[in-house]
């Protein structure tokens, strides 16, 4: 149990200053970039400095396998450097059990990681987004909520609220719709319900539409039906679809009932639900790295080609990470199920660790 905590700490320790130094290293790159495209709408070098400290967070997490491989390189690196590992078999431990203690934490840290950090980067990631937006002069134009859709564009005479029970995979047909068009005062001076409406060149087509004039004395008494009505929109079903954002943007607590919303309107859920299982099997992927550093830095070094070593660990953990990444592909196209594709890179992972792990210690 005490070498367990004492591989432990060490494991964690070099896990937070590679963390450490991948972090400074995102946020100086990050600081260029953004110094380059936004210091003069940004505010100064304020502005810049919260772009950039909004941003890193979700690259930092992005990464976390990489920062995980490289912390356990270090940690067997020096252990075998150091001839505590030799010490650590002259005592009767074997290389399997001397993993408990790195593995435990590279789960504790992956779970923390998902319950903790994960919100941390949806937000900062929608604040990032929203103050891009803001520099831009452009808004995010759909949102969803329990009563429905909700969608925002703008135009010559003032934006409009679009709310639909409704949608299409697009956002581009809409079913039970009202529309409530602003002036550019910011007052309400049109609404108008339908049966359905849809996108169609440029303007909303809608069928079975009663429209309000909101600027007159009795709107009620005004309101006329009409079986066809058009309405011009500046949006398109790409905007439409961008809205969203990326899965990211929404905390892992919150994803659940937001796929659930995204069905309810009529939204493929796919991408979210990959995404969702992805995010639970992080904890896994980081244990999966710890193994694969094991495997092929965890001897003693003396006559052996550390570089080589070194470098088919680093190798291999790309290879989990683009394995990983193709399955979410496949996954997202509907061409395998999401809890497939987002746990099966880190299983198989784990299990060819193991192997090699068993084969150069008792092989």
């Amino acid at each position: 149990m005490t070498l367990d905590r004492y591989l432990a700490r060490r494991f964690l320790r070099s896990w937070i200053g590679t963390l450490a130094l991948f972090f400074g290293l995102l946020a100086l790159i990050d600081l260029v970039d953004q110094a380059r495209r936004h210091s003069d709408d940004a505010g100064g070098l304020g502005g810049v400095l919260a772009l950039v400290l909004l941003n890193v967070p979700s690259g930092l997490y992005e990464i976390l396998p990489l920062v995980t491989i490289v912390a356990a390189i270090v940690l067997f690196l020096g252990l075998a450097r150091s001839s505590e590992l030799v010490v650590t078999r002259g005592a009767g431990r074997s290389a399997l059990r001397a993993l408990l203690g790195p593995s435990v934490v590279a789960l504790v840290l992956g779970a923390v990681a998902v319950a903790a950090f994960n919100p941390i980067v949806a937000a900062t990631s929608r604040e990032y987004e929203s103050r891009l937006d803001r520099l831009d002069g452009e808004e995010a134009a759909l949102a969803l909520s329990d009563d429905g859709l909700w969608l925002r564009q703008g135009g010559a005479n003032g934006p409009t609220v679009i709310r639909a029970e409704r949608s299409n995979l697009d956002g581009t047909a809409l079913s039970g719709v009202t529309f409530l068009a602003y002036g550019e005062d910011g007052r309400p001076r049109q609404r108008i319900e339908a049966r359905a409406a849809r996108l169609s060149g440029g303007e909303w087509v809608l069928e079975e539409a009663k429209v309000w004039p909101l600027d007159a004395a009795n709107p009620e008494a005004e309101a006329r039906l009409h079986p066809s009505w058009t309405l011009p929109s500046p949006l398109t079903a790409n905007q439409i679809r961008d809205s969203f954002g990326e899965p990211s943007s929404i905390p892992i607590w919150e994803l659940p009932r937001f796929i659930e919303r995204l069905e309810e309107a009529g939204f493929a859920a796919q991408r979210h639900r990959v995404f969702l299982q992805i995010e639970l099997a992080q904890p896994v992927v980081l244990l999966a790295m710890v193994l694969v550093a094991a495997g092929f830095t965890m001897h003693h070094q003396r006559g052996r080609r550390t570089g080589v070593m070194v470098l088919g660990a680093v190798l291999t953990g790309f290879g989990v990470y683009f394995l990983r990444s193709l399955s979410q592909i496949l996954g997202e196209a509907g061409q395998i199920p999401p809890a497939l594709a987002a746990w099966t890179p880190p299983l198989a992972a784990i299990g060819l660790a193991l192997g090699l792990l068993l084969h150069l210690e008792e092989g």
